[in-house]
C-alpha cells in the first residue's frame, strides 16, 4: 500500500510500509514522472548486479545511462527508453552479454511495456 497526505508544500511524501519516497512539484526533488524513469534505471542496475552475482564477478565499474524519448504526443508520452551500459575492460564478451540480457528482463520495464493491460481505478474512499 502506498499512501500520500497532500500538504500545502511543493514536497510530496509517499509512504510505503517503512519506506518513503519524496517528490516535488517545484524542481527541488524529482517529480513522479522523473521517478518512473529513475525506477527504470535503478531496475537495470538491480538486474545487472543480480547477473554479476550469478556469474561470481563484481559489478563494480558498470556504468548505466538511461534516456527517455518523448512520443508524438509530447513530453507526457514515452516512445523509447534507451539504456546504454558501459563495462569495465575486464568483463569478457560472454559476461557482457549475460548482464545485458539480464537488464532486458528488468521487472519495471516489463510492467511499462505491458502497461496497456493495467486497469487503473480512482474512487472516493
Amino acid at each position: 500500500m502506498y499512501a500520500v497526505t497532500v500538504q500545502e508544500s511543493p514536497v510530496i511524501n509517499v509512504k510505503a510500509g517503512r519506506h518513503e519516497a519524496v517528490y516535488a512539484v517545484d524542481g527541488s526533488a524529482m517529480n513522479p514522472l522523473e521517478a518512473l524513469y529513475a525506477a527504470l534505471a535503478g531496475c537495470a542496475a538491480v538486474f545487472a548486479k543480480k547477473a554479476c552475482k550469478e556469474l561470481g564477478i563484481s559489478p563494480l565499474g558498470i556504468d548505466i545511462h538511461c534516456k527517455p524519448f518523448a512520443g508524438p504526443g509530447g513530453p507526457l508520452t514515452l516512445s523509447k527508453f534507451k539504456t546504454e551500459v558501459r563495462f569495465p575492460e575486464h568483463f569478457s564478451a560472454e559476461q557482457r552479454a549475460t548482464v545485458l540480457e539480464a537488464i532486458r528482463l528488468c521487472a519495471v520495464k516489463k510492467i511499462v511495456e505491458g502497461g496497456a493491460e493495467i486497469s487503473f481505478s480512482v474512487d472516493e474512499a
